[in-house]
């Protein structure tokens, strides 16, 4: 039988057509969206339930065999937590604030990893003075600061499960050029270590895992359109991240296991699953974002996943030929500004930002041919730069299998949380 990182590799050798297995008609789409949607007034929000689940199963093919855990923060909504966690192949959910990682193990999920440091006191003291909630959470922590905090919070007994990050950024040119995102001050084996050390002498904490996300593999495409010098030398620089990390997160097992017993290794992201799964040190990668498929994650070679979440803005004006305009729409994603942090006109094709307006607060003015055939209250369908960020503008989702709505969900936001 083939192993699980063998058949990684061998997933990963395999040419993108042979991976986009889930080819759509866009204009059929668009259709069953509208359709789905006619009894709604917009702006409305919709997961298409076909895409989303096929987009799980190709991460959970992927993985190669090993469990894949959801991010929250690339969801944003329990209910499609829920139905991913029933999927076969994966396990867990990794959370991005305490106050949501207590709410989600009081909700039933048992096995809730805060990928993120807190200094939320209240939760601490909630999670020290209960003992199911603290064996149901697992906290990521990188400074004996942040464990000092905890025991001023301490409203009991019970012990902190604790999970080790390890920075996973590329540094080059003798550490004056670094390459990735600025988590963890743990970047040697050694420093993991002795923070090890540390976590286990003190009373009330116990070491149980280890996390390394190489943000700058998983996160950022190697295809971008129309850039291929900037495609290759991404490509180039994320092989030797690949191989520079494997060894580190490698080394850091070795010696953290010296003085630990870890019950998983996470690493990766929805854009390096294959390369992250095929290191034997690691046990357990975690993805979210290529549920949603959000246009960030379209520029990547090894997979191709299927747009399922989508908010549709309905046409209120019609300034001239070639122009329509929506209400709002302008929704800019997190990270460093830029066209990219926008979101994308996606059905019907072939429409565009006025460049000199671009997504906007109250109105967005499109450009296309396409903008002559939509009528006043018929509705344009875009695409969100970040995955589960849509949420956060959105009380519900409308779930749509084929061309009606069977369900209809709330957000986090409609839960009345926004976690942050």
């Amino acid at each position: 039988m083939a192993t699980p990182e063998a058949a990684a590799r061998t997933a990963s050798a395999r040419p993108p057509a042979a991976l986009d297995h889930r080819a759509h008609d866009p204009a059929a789409d668009r259709a069953r969206y509208d359709r789905a949607t006619a009894h709604l007034d917009g702006p409305v929000a919709v997961v298409d339930l076909a895409a989303f689940d096929a987009n799980a199963a190709d991460l959970v093919r992927r993985a190669g065999g090993k469990p894949v855990r959801v991010a929250s923060k690339s969801v944003r909504c329990r209910a499609l937590l829920e139905r991913v966690l029933a999927v076969e192949g994966f396990a867990g959910v990794m959370g991005f604030t305490l106050a949501e990682s207590l709410w989600l193990a009081r909700a039933g999920l048992r096995d809730v990893l805060l990928a993120y440091p807190s200094s939320d006191r209240a939760g601490f003291a909630e999670l020290t003075a209960d003992p199911e909630l603290a064996a149901a959470v697992t906290v990521v922590m990188d400074d004996p600061a942040q464990l000092d905090l905890v025991d001023a919070a301490r409203a009991g007994s019970a012990e902190v499960r604790v999970c080790l990050e390890l920075d996973t950024a590329l540094h080059l040119l003798g550490g004056r050029v670094r390459v990735g995102a600025r988590r963890s001050p743990l970047r040697t084996p050694g420093d993991v270590a002795a923070f090890a050390e540390l976590v286990q002498r003190r009373r009330g904490f116990r070491v149980v895992g280890l996390m390394a996300y190489e943000g700058h593999v998983a996160g950022v495409g190697d295809a971008v359109p129309g850039r291929p010098v900037r495609s290759g030398l991404i490509r180039l620089m994320q092989a030797r991240a690949r191989t520079e990390l494997a060894e580190r997160r490698a080394a850091t097992v070795r010696l953290v296991r010296r003085v630990a017993e870890l019950e998983f290794v996470n690493g990766g992201g929805t854009g390096s699953v294959e390369s992250t799964v095929a290191e034997h040190a690691v046990t357990e990668v975690a993805a979210g974002s290529g549920l949603y498929q959000p246009r960030l994650f379209d520029n990547y070679r090894s997979f191709r996943g299927r747009p399922a979440a989508l908010f549709g803005q309905p046409v209120v004006r019609r300034p001239g030929l070639g122009v329509v305009t929506v209400l709002g729409g302008g929704y800019p994603a997190s990270g460093a500004a830029g066209p990219d942090r926008s979101p994308v006109p996606y059905l019907p094709t072939g429409l565009c930002y006025d460049p000199m307006e671009g997504a906007g607060e109250v109105q967005t003015p499109l450009l296309g041919a396409a903008a002559d055939d939509l009528l006043i209250g018929d509705r344009v369908w875009f695409r969100h730069a970040k995955a589960g960020e849509l949420c956060e503008r959105f009380p519900e989702l409308h779930l749509v299998e084929g061309d009606r709505v069977v369900r209809t969900v709330p957000t986090y936001r409609g839960e009345g949380h926004t976690f942050l």
